[in-house]
């Protein structure tokens, strides 16, 4: 609360924009940065239920969420949702962590399958990257960080799809951050290995953990304490990274 010519005058909130933050390792990055003190607008597609319990946990612990859904791969729809918060508010802080999984052998894969993953995880980002970016030039200040994979450095056999959407999204994060590090705009990817969520569970850890020098399967706090620290710390100078947060996986 600032008190100025004795009016009291609330401070505007310092809003994160979490994309894809129902579960996993977007719900853990939505509630780390709500401790930090971050109002949450938490997007999901689909899942009310899970995007409900996110923002009950946010709100047990006295911070603040909205939620909205919309499929990033829709332009119209995330201009929609966004278009008319971004007139008058402006996220300090952007998330992309909206993807999709369609994993089969490239000569088996369907363009469906193709189709959904890159519509997903790399049209997303540009539909909605491209509405906040004009808000946080306005304000000469931003944090974006997205969530790409080892698999978009490395790739990964019956994962063309996913690999070419997450590799995309490291170049796109790269090209950015030329383009708006001069109006005190950070842009950083941070690319987890095998993280314990719904989406590896299937993987079998009897074949995974040899080769993590680690020798375990990350937790989704691995991953949002280094998103935290890339939209919180004041004394900054990464710009235009891929951080791995992957045991060793990749190196």
């Amino acid at each position: 609360m600032k008190i100025e010519s004795g009016v009291n005058q609330v401070s505007a909130p310092r809003i994160a924009l979490v994309v894809g933050g129902s579960r996993g390792i977007g719900r853990s990055i939505a509630v780390r940065l709500a401790a930090s003190g971050f109002h949450i607008w938490l997007t999901y597609k689909s899942n009310h239920e899970a995007a409900a319990l996110v923002k009950k946990e946010i709100e047990d612990v006295g911070g603040s969420c909205e939620t909205f859904a919309f499929d990033v791969s829709s332009y119209e729809e995330v201009e929609a949702a966004l278009a008319g918060r971004l007139e008058t508010s402006s996220p300090e802080v952007l998330v992309f962590n909206s993807g999709v999984t369609r994993d089969n052998l490239l000569m088996w894969m369907s363009k469906e399958e193709w189709d959904t993953v890159l519509g997903t995880n790399l049209d997303g980002f540009f539909n909605v990257t491209r509405q906040v970016v004009f808000s946080m030039l306005k304000a000469k200040k931003g944090r974006i960080v997205v969530i790409s994979s080892t698999s978009g450095q490395t790739g990964h056999a019956g994962q063309v799809n996913y690999s070419a959407s997450k590799a995309g999204l490291i170049g796109a994060a790269k090209a950015l951050a030329r383009e708006v590090g001069k109006k005190n705009i950070f842009v950083n990817v941070v690319s987890p290995g095998f993280i314990e969520t719904d989406m590896t569970s299937d993987i079998p850890k009897v074949q995974v953990l040899p080769l993590i020098p680690l020798n375990r399967i990350g937790r989704v706090e691995d991953v949002s304490s280094v998103v935290n620290f890339l939209c919180t710390e004041q004394n900054m100078y990464i710009h235009g990274q891929v951080i791995g947060v992957n045991g060793g996986l990749v190196m």
